[in-house]
């Protein structure tokens, strides 16, 4: 490949060969260092173990150090006069990604922007590449020359023993086992050994195990008109020789979770696989239950999972005795051999997208995943994402419409708060009057009630009303947020704690009635129990839910009524099914509405449906209320009505006007670096080059910024952002490597290139 010989030099070496024109070579890419891919011989004896899809080690420049790269292809070709090395050996003795997964991941470095070992070792867990839960040890066995002559070989009783205990055994043991089974030390084993009767290797071996949920079967339920017209749908595409990716639009509590088994029962029943994506972790164990309850062998994929257990389920998909991979986010990467359907359920949250390189969208990857194996691809939701309602609507997904709840039951009736007239004197805190009437009719009528308040902590702001000093976070200048738990401060972003303040920290003010403001979950709970403190409450967000399965506790407690109020972030707005609740408050419903964001309204719009849908499920109807500083904002209005195509209609030809997402492409160029002249002048610079190959190619590249990032300092850095918006998306792609080629980056400055970015803070 390109740059080879400059990189390998021209002395020659033992493992280059100069005269043959034609090899069996190996192509292969590094998950750090040069980027592009390089050319190694196989040798003879390595024929068979170098394979697509495992790893091996290679020599790499003139000191030919070893280096760990990924086998891409292997073809028997010419190669000219190029002085190729030889593959020096197979770090994997099982393939780890099949041809479809390859070819997937080549995409996925084009899309994304990402070199291809960047993205092979993001597909392939740190825990397999590991070896976590493994060891190595020697096994035994007698080779089959042995074997066929033991009656006529003389030798001691005990080797005997030995020798012919080893040969009748199904596979090989290690020393230890056939010691014991023999009854003997470890001399007869040795003397076998140094005779050459019996051959030993070493190999990586797995000691872990996980028991599965004892789940009690449920049998198939029966589907309603819509429910089946659904599954008839997609049982087509199933069948279909290029299936389209399906929109599946059904309300909360309309029962897609159902269509979605008996989809997969009938995959399973071709003696394929499924993969069923869900957004939060706290949704996993639901999810798996759900599906537990009516599939055999279920394994579960998700980043709260110890090394050891990831790699042993990892595994057990790859072996095929797999029915259902239930994860978040990265499950898109399960390994399944047989794979028939991918499910994408709530594929409109947010956390399907990845922060870290590569920078990927598992809807996308999915959809891409879903071309390559030539399988359906089901995108679940009750408010679809712009991206997938628009292509819904230009024939590029097949549209599924389930407007009706389950039996007929009617969406809870949503009401808006107003908070701006709220401030009577009694009711200061979070929850309003109307709120607190709801609260306690619902809890005198045996209901539970779920509050969302999308904000940690317990205070929002901590400021001295004397001098107005603002007590933020000295590496992101962000307000720090008060946990009351331990009496800390702490920046959400990057960790830093420090013990709240008594008085105010400015040493020529110290005001001792500093005062706390704003409002997180952990007051909310506070103000909760104050108000209820007869009834159990737990309280759901990051800091109550670190230990594993603490999610799962908590869901059971709900689901056995033995809590009657949970106080929750997002994590409790999606995907949870429990008949009796029957009250559902929105605490603060402009938290993110009026960030500087794309998609602010769509969020707010998404979340209030979602956690709206949580009532009304069982038979005892339900109420929502939304409190709001912005009740006439037209995303609050639209999911108060749960309309979602008058929130779409409203929204989409603003984006179409402003060339945002999903009509034109966008990316994301964000940089950082201790020193703000430096960042800005690179974010200048970046702009200049960006405009001067658009008037160079005579195609459209719309830029906004630079700009200081809405958060401008970030753990010490300073950050620039330039947000990009082109119909061309190869246009905009060859922008961004120009930049890279030609734009000199100083030594503290570092920046990346976001493709379809979600987060724009």
């Amino acid at each position: 490949m390109k740059n080879q010989k400059g990189l390998f030099g021209d002395e020659s070496t033992p493992w280059e060969q100069d005269d043959a024109q034609t090899g069996l070579v190996a192509q292969v890419v590094m998950s750090t260092g040069p980027e592009q891919t390089f050319d190694y011989l196989v040798p003879d004896a390595l024929v068979g173990e170098i394979l697509p899809g495992r790893r091996v080690y290679v020599p790499l420049g003139r000191s030919n150090r070893r280096v760990m790269a990924y086998c891409v292809a292997v073809e028997r070709k010419e190669y000219g006069t190029r002085k190729l090395k030889y593959v020096l050996s197979a770090l994997d003795q099982q393939t780890l990604l099949s041809s479809q997964m390859l070819k997937m991941t080549q995409w996925m470095a084009e899309y994304y922007l990402a070199s291809w070992g960047q993205v092979l070792d993001a597909v392939i867990p740190a825990a397999v590449r590991g070896n976590a839960g493994t060891r190595e040890v020697t096994l035994l066995s007698v080779p089959r020359e042995v074997a066929v002559r033991i009656a006529t070989i003389k030798l001691p009783e005990k080797q005997l023993h030995v020798l012919t205990t080893l040969a009748a055994s199904s596979k090989p043991m290690t020393p230890g086992d056939l010691a014991d089974k023999c009854r003997c030390t470890q001399a007869p084993i040795t003397g076998l050994r140094k005779k050459k009767l019996v051959t030993s290797e070493v190999r990586r071996v797995s000691h872990a195990h996980f028991d599965d949920l004892d789940i009690e079967r449920e049998p198939s339920k029966t589907l309603n008109e819509v429910q089946t017209a659904a599954l008839k749908t997609i049982l087509a595409q199933v069948d279909a020789p290029q299936p389209k990716p399906i929109l599946l639009h059904g309300v909360t509590g309309s029962g897609k979770t159902e269509v979605y088994i008996q989809a997969i029962q009938h995959v399973i029943d071709q003696g394929k696989q499924a993969i069923v994506l869900v957004p939060e972790i706290s949704l996993t164990p639901q999810t798996k239950q759900r599906f537990a309850s009516r599939f055999d062998r279920i394994a579960v994929l998700h980043s709260h999972m110890s090394d050891v257990e990831r790699h042993w389920q990892w595994k057990r998909i790859a072996s095929g005795i797999v029915n259902v991979v239930v994860g978040a986010r990265s499950a898109v990467f399960a390994p399944t051999p047989q794979l028939g359907m991918i499910i994408l359920d709530e594929e409109h949250d947010s956390s399907f997208k990845q922060d870290s390189v590569p920078r990927y969208h598992a809807r996308e990857v999915a959809a891409k995943r879903a071309e390559y194996e030539k399988i359906p691809l089901i995108l679940g939701t009750a408010t679809p994402s712009l991206e997938t309602y628009y292509r819904a609507q230009q024939g590029e997904y097949e549209l599924i419409s389930m407007p009706h709840r389950i039996g007929n039951r009617p969406l809870p009736a949503v009401r808006t708060v107003d908070m701006r007239y709220d401030k009577t004197t009694s009711f200061r805190g979070a929850i309003s009057r109307q709120l607190y009437h709801s609260m306690k009719r619902t809890l005198e009528q045996d209901g539970q009630i779920i509050l969302l308040l999308n904000r940690r902590g317990h205070s929002t702001h901590i400021q001295c009303p004397a001098c107005g000093h603002l007590v933020e976070c000295p590496h992101c200048e962000i307000p720090l947020t008060h946990h009351i738990t331990d009496g800390s401060t702490v920046c959400h972003y990057c960790d830093y704690r420090s013990s709240a303040p008594r008085v105010c920290p400015v040493p020529t003010c110290r005001y001792s009635g500093i005062r706390f403001s704003g409002i997180g979950t952990q007051k909310l709970e506070q103000e909760v129990k104050s108000k209820f403190g007869s009834y159990p409450i737990i309280r759901m967000d990051s800091d109550t839910m670190k230990k594993p399965g603490s999610h799962e506790a908590a869901l059971e407690r709900f689901r056995n009524r033995e809590v009657k109020i949970l106080v929750g972030t997002q994590m409790i707005a999606k995907g949870l099914d429990f008949p009796n609740v029957t009250l559902v408050g929105v605490i603060n419903a402009d938290t993110a509405l009026h960030f500087p964001d794309v998609r602010a309204g769509e969020r707010t719009f998404q979340l209030i449906t979602q956690v709206a849908g949580r009532t009304g499920r069982g038979d005892l109807g339900g109420e929502v209320l939304v409190q709001t500083l912005s009740p006439d904002h037209p995303a609050i209005e639209a999911a108060t009505r749960h309309d979602y195509a008058l929130f779409a209609e409203r929204e989409l030809p603003f984006r179409r006007d402003f060339q945002m997402t999903p009509f034109a492409h966008m990316v994301r160029i964000i940089a950082r670096g201790p020193t703000q002249p430096a960042v800005e002048l690179f974010m200048q610079q970046v702009s200049e080059e960006l405009a001067r190959f658009a008037q160079e190619q005579g195609g459209d590249i719309s830029q906004q910024g630079p700009a200081p990032a809405p958060i401008e300092k970030l753990r010490g850095n300073y950050r620039y952002h330039l947000l990009l918006h082109s119909f061309d998306r190869l246009l905009m792609r060859a922008a961004v490597l120009r930049v890279r080629e030609k734009v000199v980056v100083p030594d503290d400055v570092l920046w990346i290139a976001d493709v379809d970015p979600i987060d724009m803070m």
